[in-house]
């Protein structure tokens, strides 16, 4: 198994990977493909395009800006694209517009008001994150369709690939990397026995496809852009979108940290930091994913107060997000990372234990300990629901990445007190984060239907 730290760490915007990211992704390829068949069939008429959005995407989606995400992709952005744009004026200019171009030669008919569908009958079978594409021509008779799969941090699937895998992911197989390890057990194992740590496997395997320098240039640059959304949250204030008048709280918890340093400790800081990230997020500011967008706030926190509180250094980083990235990778090749496939334990839950990994790494822990970190946190995660009030990522998922930040922080130094020898292994700790994942409730899988998102509107 191999997923690049470069893919799974992904500069974009908020407010969701998989309700955002993933659904702009997809419309653009839409696009591209409407393209090709324009260019193949030599199409003159009146086209028109059309979205339905099926399962936790309609249930959440307005919430989550998924409707403004379609119509920024179907108009040719991605989101490295509109990252530093001004998307309330963007979007408002799209909403006006009753056509798109597919080309110079092709336009097509579209309203964002009208032809993006929220469904609310069955999801599709293969995930709840379904989209379906549809090309109509002049006389509304179907010229193509295509269904896609928004499966967590930012990735997506076609339908058939998600009938071909048998993990809806879109990961290379292991024969050309050195280092190609498929559980955390044939990682510690790889490890001992090569006497390489994580990151300089991960590090081995990355290599294999670019050049270390363009390696260090992208992990660089994503370890600027945490910096940058921390940086930037913590200098807002106001009312983050959405309806719910819950006010930005991170530049004022960081003032009153520096107002009176003797009254803190690092989970304050910590706090600080992850709840800057996601105030960002909710926003619809940018953000990196690690690995979702509601879990954007524990790996930079985590990170931050190492380099800015203990002189981390940036080959320290780099170290950290290669470690972090060989977890995030397993896990979402063992189970999901999907918050509408098995709740906020793959979400945070995941974060943690890639933050947790990445801190113990870089404090010199063993490999055992390394994994022992990983496992700590997310054995703490397991059960955790996604369920977002309003259908936005504010309440719980703010303070919620801060307590993921903490959890990380505490995993990491327990496991380097100790041996590295423990009980519960990270691979069976993540196999119990998918059965709890597939047994838990739809209603407590990002579709606002149970939990936190119920009882509000009931008090």
């Amino acid at each position: 198994m191999f997923i690049s730290a470069l893919e799974l760490f992904k500069v974009g915007i908020g407010p969701s990977s998989s309700h955002t990211m993933g659904p702009m992704l997809a419309a653009w390829e839409f696009i591209c493909l409407t393209k090709k068949y324009c260019l193949t069939h030599g199409l003159a008429q009146d086209i028109t395009v059309r979205c339905t959005l099926k399962g936790s995407l309609s249930a959440t989606g307005k919430g989550h800006a998924t409707d403004r995400a379609i119509a920024l992709g179907l108009n040719g952005y991605l989101p490295k694209d509109v990252a530093a744009q001004d998307l309330d004026a963007l979007v408002a200019q799209i909403w006006t517009k009753t056509s798109i171009e597919i080309d110079n030669t092709h336009i097509a008919l579209f309203s964002a008001s009208k032809d993006i569908v929220f469904d609310t009958g069955k999801p599709l079978t293969e995930h709840p994150n379904g989209m379906i594409f549809e090309l109509f021509s002049e006389t509304r008779s179907l010229l193509i369709s295509e269904t896609y799969f928004s499966i967590g941090g930012g990735f997506i699937c076609r339908s058939a690939e998600m009938k071909q895998l048998v993990a809806p992911l879109k990961m290379k197989a292991t024969d050309p990397f050195p280092y190609g390890f498929n559980s955390a057990g044939s990682m510690m194992k790889m490890s001992t026995d090569s006497g390489l740590s994580i990151a300089k496997m991960k590090q081995l395997n990355e290599t294999v496809l670019i050049s270390e320098k363009t390696l260090n240039r992208g992990l660089d640059l994503i370890w600027q852009s945490m910096q940058q959304c921390i940086k930037r949250g913590l200098n807002m204030e106001g009312i983050l979108p959405g309806g719910l008048n819950i006010p930005r709280r991170a530049k004022e918890l960081h003032q009153q940290l520096h107002e009176r340093p003797r009254e803190t400790d690092v989970n304050d800081w910590l706090c600080a930091y992850a709840m800057a990230v996601n105030e960002e997020n909710a926003a619809g500011h940018m953000v990196v994913t690690a690995p979702t967008n509601g879990a954007a706030g524990v790996i930079p926190a985590v990170l931050y107060y190492f380099t800015t509180h203990m002189g981390g250094t940036d080959q320290q980083v780099r170290e950290f997000l290669l470690t972090a990235s060989a977890i995030g990778g397993l896990i979402k090749h063992l189970s999901s990372i999907s918050g509408a496939e098995v709740g906020c334990q793959g979400e945070v839950g995941a974060a943690a234990a890639m933050a947790a990994s990445g801190l113990c790494a870089v404090w010199g822990g063993t490999t055992q300990q390394i994994e022992h970190a990983a496992e700590i946190a997310l054995e703490h995660h397991l059960g955790m629901t996604c369920d977002p009030v309003h259908g936005l990522v504010q309440v719980p998922c703010i303070e919620r990445n801060g307590f993921g930040a903490i959890k990380a922080y505490t995993a990491a130094s327990l496991a380097k007190r100790g041996t590295g020898k423990h009980f519960m292994s990270l691979d069976k700790c993540i196999a119990a984060m998918k059965q709890t994942g597939e047994e838990m409730s739809v209603k407590f899988k990002e579709t606002s239907l149970g939990g936190l998102a119920v009882t509000i509107t009931e008090c």
